[in-house]
């Protein structure tokens, strides 16, 4: 592991640099990089830590935020916790439907004028009681509404920035892009396999869960 160090909050334009675990210091944040036998080298996980301090001579990190996750289009910038704490308003508006959202990503799309936020979603729904599309329009408005006085007037009286977007993605979305594989391996904590095979005879043409 290496760590690229942040810009304080005083200085923006401070330097980056790549420093070993040796060379840290409390209280300053750095950016995580690691190398890996399976063939990364010196991949930038975005994960920002802060020195917390020192325990048998190693130094202990608490966990910041994620780099480079911050939408911004003019002079709004929303952090990861702000736009959770909406998405989790948001999902309110779903509970009369029986569903949520499982997971959800993000980024500014400045491809449009003016560009927007748009929030990919993977929702978890019934069948028997189907969204409808004015309740995801709720939704989005929910989301504009519990962001920040900036974001807030760049869109309402600035006209900066366009209306929050919200694009409903598959369930049971798999990843494949071999890098992005690579990457979850590498932070893989533990792993199980099924000790037995699972029920099925023959002929079966529905899942049988009873003995």
């Amino acid at each position: 592991m290496e760590f690229i160090s942040m810009p304080t909050p005083l200085n923006e334009k401070d330097k980056q640099q790549l420093v070993d675990l040796v060379d840290v210091e409390i209280g300053q944040e750095y950016e995580l990089v690691i190398t890996t036998y399976s063939g990364l080298y010196r991949y930038r996980m975005g994960d920002v830590l802060r020195v917390a301090g020192y325990k048998n001579n190693a130094p202990k990190f608490n966990f910041i935020h994620q780099e480079n996750v911050i939408l911004s289009i003019d002079s709004d910038k929303t952090n990861e916790l702000e736009l959770q704490n909406a998405v989790k308003n948001a999902a309110n508006d779903l509970m009369p439907f029986d569903a949520h959202v499982i997971d959800y990503t993000s980024y500014a799309d400045t491809a449009t004028i003016p560009g927007h936020y748009v929030l990919f979603w993977e929702l978890s729904v019934n069948a028997s009681a189907p969204i409808p599309p004015s309740v995801l329009e709720d939704c989005c408005l929910t989301i504009e509404e519990s962001l920040n006085s900036v974001y807030r007037e760049g869109h309402t009286s600035d006209k900066s920035i366009g209306p929050l977007e919200i694009r409903i993605v598959e369930t049971e979305s798999c990843v494949k892009f071999a890098p992005h594989v690579e990457l979850l391996n590498s932070r893989v904590m533990s792993s199980y396999f099924s000790p037995v095979c699972p029920k099925w005879a023959p002929g079966s043409k529905q899942w049988n869960n009873t003995d």
